[in-house]
C-alpha cells in the first residue's frame, strides 16, 4: 500500500511537471502590517488567517512561492501603513520580500518616496498609487516626479484598480481606463494594472492589447465563503480567461494573491483553473513577474 502511494505521489508530481504546475511561484500583490488600525484585518479573520509575517513566510513556504512584493495595506483613516514599516518587515524576511513604495498624492509625501527609494536602489521594486483611495486620476502632475524616477531606473507603477475595501472610496477614479491616457503620455513607464481592473476586466484587456508597457496581476479578485462564492469563481475564470483571448497572449498577467484577500491555495487553485495553456499558467505564476520587477 505504501508503495503504491508513492507510486501515485510521483505520477502526479510528474503529471504537474508536464502540465507546468510543478514550479516555483512569485507573488506579485502581497499586504502585511503590524498595525491595528489595518483595514484588512476583517478580511484576515474572514478567512481563518493571523495575518502576520511569521504566518506570511510560511505559508510561502508550503506553497512554493520563492519571492513576493510586499505593499502597504490601508488603515481605518484611509491613509496606508507607512513605507518605513513595510521595509522593516521585508528585512525581516531575510529576502523573501520586497518592498513597493506606495504613493500618497502630496508634493511633500513624493518628496519622502523618491528619497527612500533612492537609499534602497535596488532593493525596492517599484511604486504604488491607490487609484479610488484618494481623488487623484494617475495622470495628475503630483504624480510626475515618481514616473520620472520610475522611468529611469526601470521600475514598474502599480496603480490600485477597480473595487475597492471602502465604501467611501472613489469608483470614477478607480476605473482602469483612466490609466490609456497616462500610457499615451509615458511610453517608457512601466505600468502595472492591479487586480486586473475587477470588474472591469474587458477594460484592462484592452489597455493592455493597446500599450506594450502595461501589464495587469491578478489579485485580490475573489474572496471565499459568500454564498454564490462557487458560481462566482467558475464566472471569474471564464471572464478573465476569455479577456485573455482578448489580448492573444497571456505574457503581460502576473500573479498575485493579495493577502489576506486570498488564501494562497484558493489563488492557486483559482489561477491553475484559468482555460489556458500550462505553458501560459507558468508565466503567470513567475516568468511575467520576473520580468516585469526584475526579481
Amino acid at each position: 500500500m505504501a508503495f503504491s502511494l508513492y507510486i501515485s505521489k510521483r505520477n502526479q508530481v510528474s503529471l504537474e511537471i508536464r502540465r507546468g504546475y510543478y514550479m516555483n511561484i512569485i507573488d506579485c500583490h502581497i499586504h502585511c502590517s503590524e498595525s491595528k488600525e489595518d483595514a484588512l484585518i476583517p478580511y484576515a479573520k474572514m478567512n481563518g488567517l493571523n495575518y502576520n509575517l511569521s504566518e506570511l513566510l510560511a505559508m510561502m513556504e508550503e506553497n512554493n512561492v520563492v519571492s513576493g512584493l510586499l505593499l502597504s495595506p490601508p488603515q481605518n483613516n484611509g491613509s496606508p501603513v507607512p513605507n518605513r514599516e513595510i521595509h522593516r518587515l521585508c528585512m525581516k524576511s531575510k529576502d523573501r520580500l520586497f518592498p513597493i513604495i506606495t504613493v500618497k498624492p502630496l508634493g511633500s509625501e513624493v518628496s519622502k518616496c523618491l528619497e527612500l527609494a533612492r537609499a534602497n536602489q535596488g532593493y525596492v521594486k517599484g511604486f504604488k498609487i491607490l487609484l479610488g483611495y484618494f481623488a487623484n486620476y494617475p495622470y495628475d502632475q503630483v504624480y510626475s516626479r515618481i514616473y520620472t524616477y520610475a522611468e529611469s531606473h526601470n521600475l514598474p507603477v502599480m496603480f490600485h484598480t477597480g473595487d475597492t475595501a471602502s465604501s467611501t472610496a472613489s469608483l470614477v477614479h478607480a476605473k482602469p481606463l483612466g490609466l490609456d491616457v497616462l500610457a499615451n503620455e509615458r511610453q517608457e513607464l512601466k505600468i502595472v494594472v492591479c487586480h486586473f481592473g475587477n470588474p472591469w476586466l474587458h477594460d484592462t484587456a484592452e489597455i493592455l492589447y493597446k500599450h506594450p508597457n502595461v501589464f495587469a496581476d491578478i489579485s485580490g479578485l475573489f474572496t471565499v465563503g459568500a454564498k454564490y462564492s462557487r458560481r462566482y469563481l467558475n464566472y471569474l475564470a471564464r471572464a478573465l480567461s476569455e479577456a485573455i483571448y482578448f489580448m492573444g497572449t497571456a505574457e503581460k498577467v502576473i500573479f498575485g494573491t493579495d493577502y489576506p484577500i486570498e488564501r494562497y491555495s484558493d489563488a492557486i487553485k483559482f489561477t491553475k483553473s484559468l482555460k489556458l495553456t500550462s505553458d501560459d499558467i507558468r508565466k503567470i505564476f513567475s516568468a511575467n513577474a520576473k520580468k516585469v520587477f526584475d526579481i
